[in-house]
């Protein structure tokens, strides 16, 4: 069994700063993939960043830049220090992580809240 906890989340002006956090918890083998999705209201789930097990990156074009993805293997955690926040950033922000345990799984987060607004 896996759990991961999110927390991060809140209100904040534009132009502002936000640092989410994903930890990871459970009978952990190894972690791959790590990727933090949004979904903003009535819009669909959409991939904002990733990093794989070697630490490569990938960002969603309306984030590059401002946005960055790492990862702390010891701890099982990942974070997403979001920079220069626009009322478009607006959403309920999912981390989303491969677990070996007995076999590979995916799994989500709980959701965190991220609203940006004056």
């Amino acid at each position: 069994q896996v759990q991961l906890v999110e927390s991060g989340g809140g209100l904040v002006q534009p132009g502002g700063s936000l640092r989410l956090s994903c930890a990871a918890s459970g009978s952990i083998f190894s972690i791959g993939f790590m990727g933090w999705y949004r979904q903003a209201p009535g819009k669909q789930r959409e991939l904002v960043a990733a990093i794989t097990s070697s630490g490569t990156t990938n960002y969603a074009g309306s984030v590059k830049g401002r946005f960055t993805i790492s990862r702390d293997n010891a701890k099982n955690t990942m974070y997403l220090l979001m920079n220069s926040l626009k009322p478009e950033d607006t959403a309920v922000y999912y981390c989303n992580v491969d677990v070996r345990t007995t076999s590979w799984y995916t799994y989500w987060g709980q959701g965190t809240q991220v609203t940006v607004s004056s």
